[in-house]
């Protein structure tokens, strides 16, 4: 329980690796050696045509771009350099632009070079672990072009969309396939975060029960989760408000008023993580206070015995001394009849008072933290 716990944190552990050795040009394009070659999917559409196919070389989308419509390329891979480079040259895209779509490290920003538009935001997966992935989006007049680090993504949605033509997705521009894009990115991180949010509870439920170390360590794992999920979705805040404010020639005003929706969903991840965020606080604090409670009622009952035994521990000792009771002097009580039952009865005597001393004051009653006020709700 306590590897995966620390494996869990340590993915989530923030890392910035640049894969260009020091000192290189700006622009330099350089890939992971272990990362996946590139597929690259084609969908063209019109109002009334639509095309979807998967394409080998990059020359076959050079057609697409002149002609009329929408084109929007998805590119599933970083291991091919060389193939990026010609994408880059065909779509008109700036390099220090390319150079950050391999280094993947990058945080949510928007970025105008001419009359390209440079998008990046976190794609995030998974329910028991979270598949944080960088997703690269240019943006031009008549197309987009998306770049994954690896194969699978949450814009199936969208795909199933343009297929069957719901909506309004294939009678606009390349503008509005971009916000349904970053729209689909945002409406992933909801399961993500309802999924924490569910864990909390469970959690809280069982704050007050459960006086183990795996309740930190998985309180612990929780709060890193959000604390991650927090550094995917605040820079896409940042970024939306980047876009709405300032017209954009790319993005119609039109399908800035969507994007206000899209902006509007991220404030209330960001209020939900906020939110989790303090209950992980305050689950830790109430739950360090309930062991220092636990501690304390443990500590008073050991006062206690420890207090009553503590004149009856005397009496013994007293009478244990070794000392010859013919001798004048010597503790003439030894020879009283049944002085052994008296004694006995003493300290009964002192055991019960002492016990009625403390009942009535209260030092008796154990306390229990999943009490809450009885009368909370009267005014």
């Amino acid at each position: 329980m306590l590897l995966s716990i620390q494996r869990r944190l340590k993915s989530l552990t923030p890392r910035i690796r640049r894969h260009t050795p020091p000192g290189s040009s700006p622009g330099t394009i350089k890939v992971k050696h272990d990362a996946h070659q590139p597929t690259i999917e084609l969908i063209h559409y019109t109002n009334g045509h639509y095309e979807e196919r998967e394409v080998t070389e990059v020359s076959e989308l050079e057609p697409y771009l002149k002609g009329k419509g929408v084109t929007w390329v998805n590119v599933e891979g970083l291991g091919d350099p060389a193939k990026l480079e010609q994408l880059g040259e065909l779509f008109g895209l700036h390099r220090l632009a390319m150079e950050d779509v391999v280094n993947v490290h990058q945080r949510a920003k928007v970025e105008e070079y001419d009359d390209r538009l440079f998008i990046v935001v976190r794609m995030l997966a998974g329910h028991a672990g979270i598949d944080n992935e960088q997703l690269s989006i240019f943006l031009g007049k008549n197309f987009l072009l998306t770049i994954q680090e690896r194969p699978g993504d949450c814009l199936d949605p969208v795909r199933e969309r343009l297929r069957k033509s719901r909506g309004r997705i294939r009678s606009v521009g390349a503008d509005y396939l971009c916000y349904a894009i970053i729209d689909a990115v945002v409406d992933a991180y909801f399961p993500i975060v309802d999924s924490r949010g569910e864990v909390l509870e469970d959690l809280d439920s069982a704050a007050s029960r459960e006086h183990s170390h795996s309740f930190m360590r998985h309180l612990h794992g929780i709060r890193g989760e959000l604390m991650m999920l927090r550094r995917a979705i605040r820079p896409l805040r940042d970024a939306l408000v980047r876009l709405m404010p300032d017209p954009i020639d790319l993005f119609h005003a039109e399908t800035q008023l969507y994007l206000r929706d899209c902006f509007d969903h991220v404030i209330q991840l960001m209020d939900l993580l906020d939110t989790y965020r303090e209950m992980c606080n305050d689950l830790r604090d109430f739950h360090l206070s309930s062991i220092n409670h636990r501690m304390n009622e443990i500590m008073k009952v050991l006062t206690i015995i420890a207090t009553v035994f503590m004149p009856l521990s005397f009496i013994t000792g007293l009478y244990g001394m070794n000392f010859n009771q013919h001798l004048p002097g010597n503790m003439p009580e030894l020879n009283v009849p049944y002085a052994y039952v008296v004694v006995l009865l003493v300290m009964a005597g002192i055991a019960t008072g002492l016990f009625s001393f403390f009942y009535r004051h209260g030092w008796l009653k154990m306390e229990d933290l999943t009490e809450g006020p009885e009368d909370c709700g009267e005014g």
